[in-house]
């Protein structure tokens, strides 16, 4: 698969015991969210639009600086250096990633047609010529939920061969990564392959915490391995509100290890309906090694009307103490329909927060580049991004992206997006309103 992972975001680990849970993250009374006032010359703002800016505001510590008081315990996490998206000459051109999805058959397509943003060596596809498990022997039957959850709990790298037409598999139960079957796992559709939760289950599971899985390190909440990427597949009508101890994630649920998305497509996925930072419809991710980032490059989140994803927050992707590069993609007509925020308000379930992302914890960065997030919908905070860092420390990066048309919701501090006022953000070309 090559080297992984260069660059280096600093956010809190969680522990290694049970449930996941972040600190309240809902607007503080003592820090009211307002649209702030430009702080740079070639910024253009008109009411709520704000296009084509180069900004950089903050109050939090110099890219390279020690983060959280959180990471002081571990002694192998690297220094901050969130933010830092120059992948120097290790990036590739976006027309040289080989992207099968761009005209599918069925559904939007995976990315954003308009992104040209660069997509450094550690995000491109995994070279899957030599697979090490091959789903199917050339017909469609061949393709079963019990073929594809054999591979997944072998690992290693799986490809498909359900033959020449696109092919639709159905889970009764998710798949599991087995931490001990391989130190990468690489899942490949080639284009041609959709993978159901049938309306009823998850579909994808992997967790370096989970004794059932086989623990592999006394620190399973900062462990290299396993390194899971999807790419070239679907995901459709994946549901986790059966769920109750890992909650959230409707159709992948991470915790632990790495792990990256290409060149992959998200429908009509869901999970709880309500409750404070249960969310992700989409994804859920936690603990990653080092606190280095998921990359998601050229995939879609919705897409469409009648292809968004749904959850009580983050209806694409939600994370606790987790850093993101969002790369080339398309977030659209997902929803977070939980009432009341977090903490919940009273007389309320919680929730509601993140249409498109959801993104809770400590010193983290959110990077968007070359990626379009618009009609998404809460009922609380962050129409199209949440991002809260209770510690006030970490990064949102935005560039040369488009943000617009999402609805509901408030406590915005640039429209459509909730975060604390003084946390840095820095924005360059791109259009937020």
């Amino acid at each position: 698969m090559g080297s992984w992972f260069s660059i280096v975001l600093a956010a809190s680990a969680l522990g290694c015991g049970g449930a996941d849970t972040a600190q309240s993250s809902g607007p503080d009374a003592d820090s009211p969210f307002s649209n702030q006032s430009s702080t740079d010359a070639a910024q253009t703002q008109s009411g709520d639009r704000y296009e084509n800016r180069d900004r950089n505001t903050s109050s939090s510590p110099e890219d390279g600086e020690s983060g959280s008081d959180a990471d002081a315990d571990d002694d192998d996490a690297p220094a901050n250096t969130a933010g830092a998206d120059d992948d120097g000459a290790d990036a590739a051109d976006p027309s040289d990633v080989e992207n099968p999805l761009t005209d599918p058959e069925d559904g939007p397509a995976a990315g954003n047609p308009d992104g040209d943003c660069a997509v450094p060596s550690e995000a491109l596809p995994a070279d899957t010529t030599n697979a090490d498990n091959i789903v199917g022997d050339g017909t469609p039957q061949s393709c079963s939920p019990a073929a594809f959850i054999s591979a997944v709990a072998r690992g290693g790298t799986i490809r498909f061969d359900c033959g020449p037409d696109p092919v639709t598999i159905t889970l009764d139960r998710p798949a599991k990564i087995r931490n001990d079957a391989s130190d990468d796992v690489v899942i490949d559709g080639g284009g041609k392959v959709t993978l159901s939760g049938g309306g009823k289950s998850r579909i994808l599971y992997m967790n370096t915490c989970d004794s059932e899985q086989v623990w592999t390190t006394d620190h399973c909440d900062n462990q290299e391995t396993p390194r899971l990427t999807v790419q070239n597949l679907t995901f459709i009508d994946a549901n986790s509100k059966g769920e109750e101890e890992n909650d959230g994630g409707g159709a992948i649920w991470v915790r632990g290890g790495r792990f990256k998305i290409v060149n992959s497509r998200f429908f009509n996925n869901t999970c709880a309906e309500t409750g404070p930072d249960v969310g992700g419809a989409g994804v859920r991710v936690f603990s990653q090694y080092n606190h280095q980032p998921v990359y998601v490059v050229n995939s879609t989140f919705g897409g469409a009307e009648g292809y968004g994803n749904v959850c009580s927050n983050g209806g694409g992707l939600s994370s606790i103490d987790v850093s993101w590069r969002i790369i080339n993609s398309l977030f659209s007509h997902n929803r977070a329909i939980g009432r009341g925020g977090n903490p919940a308000e009273d007389g309320t379930p919680g929730g509601g927060s993140g249409g498109a992302i959801y993104n809770d914890g400590n010193t983290m960065t959110l990077s968007v580049c070359g990626t379009r997030i618009e009609a998404n919908e809460v009922n609380a905070y962050g129409s199209a991004i949440f991002f809260v860092s209770n510690n006030h420390e970490g990064t949102l990066r935005v560039e040369d992206s488009v943000i617009r048309d999402n609805v509901g919701g408030g406590w915005n501090v640039l429209p459509g997006i909730s975060m604390h006022e003084d946390t840095q953000q820095i924005t360059s070309n791109s259009t937020i309103e």
